[in-house]
């Protein structure tokens, strides 16, 4: 399923393949190795005398729900974070004044016992399948995946190669981000569950090339936010414990290029989600546009979105 890239590739063709659906498996830079290293010592300083994988055997639901999300905050707000992302990005060779990122997540994947009834947290349920631009309504939009600890098929998450141009019914036409976020200004991350943070699937999938994502610590791999994915449930007796963000070549969203939309009917674009790389202002400023964008459509079978588009209606 993966492309590996040894080295630096031009902005151009980088998000022209990931446009066209490649999964590029971007393996042992200096930058992700320092990365890893990193979350690696916060989590065990911050979980000390526990190991981090096995935190879910100390903590309560609710202790690890809280636990989890002041980890996550300290997390994204650190400055050497912030850096250890901009330098892996430069090595992979983009640019900070060109890039907008998403916040810096540190995700939590406790084990569960099959069948077990547990509370939908934000901070440690399973996400179930969607398209990231579902909620986004930018195709312009790169994942970025990376574990922190050793994972294997029963503890990660899975991307579903052959729907990338098959559309399926999904809640995105009934999605409104705007009151979801102002949910969450109120009542902080917590305030909105995992099930309301996303749109959903509405039909039943016979699927046989579910891929799950198994590549190492110091390994990262980039995909189109369009790429349908979700959560592995995890019953394995370790907690997963992996980085994510997701970016905007900002040229590219000024254009118009990104990857075909097959089934999203989001009311809305999100350029607010998002930063500059290089000074961290917000990217609607630095288009010009507000926070959250409405989009009254239409909605064709396969469109590329716009700023042009956004802006008209």
């Amino acid at each position: 399923m993966y492309t590996d890239v040894a080295s630096a590739l031009d902005p151009r063709v980088f998000h022209d393949r990931i446009y066209a659906g490649d999964v590029l498996r971007l393996g042992y830079s200096k930058p992700m190795r320092e990365l890893a290293a990193f979350t690696q010592a916060f989590l065990e300083d911050a979980f000390t005398p526990f190991v981090p994988v096995e935190i879910h055997r100390h903590l309560t639901h609710q202790q690890q729900t809280e636990s989890f999300a002041q980890r996550q905050r300290d997390f994204a707000r650190s400055p050497e974070v912030k850096r250890l992302w901009r330098d892996l990005f430069d090595a992979i060779g983009l640019d900070a004044d060109g890039l907008a990122r998403d916040s810096l997540y540190l995700r939590f994947q406790p084990h569960q016992d099959r069948g077990a009834v547990v509370p939908r947290a934000r901070t440690t349920a399973t996400i179930a399948f969607h398209r990231d631009t579902w909620g986004s309504n930018l195709y312009a939009q790169t994942n970025w995946w990376a574990p922190i600890y050793d994972i294997t098929e029963g503890r990660t998450f899975a991307i579903y190669p052959s729907l990338w141009d098959r559309p399926v019914a999904n809640t995105s036409a009934d999605f409104d981000l705007a009151a979801l976020l102002e949910r969450s200004k109120a009542g902080g991350r917590n305030a909105v569950d995992a099930d309301s943070a996303i749109p959903h699937l509405t039909e039943e999938l016979e699927v046989t090339d579910a891929t799950p994502v198994v590549i190492a610590p110091g390994e990262i791999i980039a995909f189109s936010s369009a790429h349908a994915h979700a959560g592995v449930p995890n019953s394995t007796g370790l907690t997963r414990i992996s980085l994510e963000t997701r970016t905007l070549w900002i040229d590219d969203v000024r254009s118009g290029r990104g990857a075909p939309n097959v089934d999203g009917n989001a009311r809305w674009m999100s350029p607010g989600m998002f930063r500059r790389v290089s000074d961290e202002v917000l990217l609607n400023e630095v288009l010009g546009m507000g926070r959250v964008e409405p989009f009254a459509g239409p909605f064709p079978a396969v469109r590329h979105t716009t700023i042009g588009d956004m802006v008209d209606c």
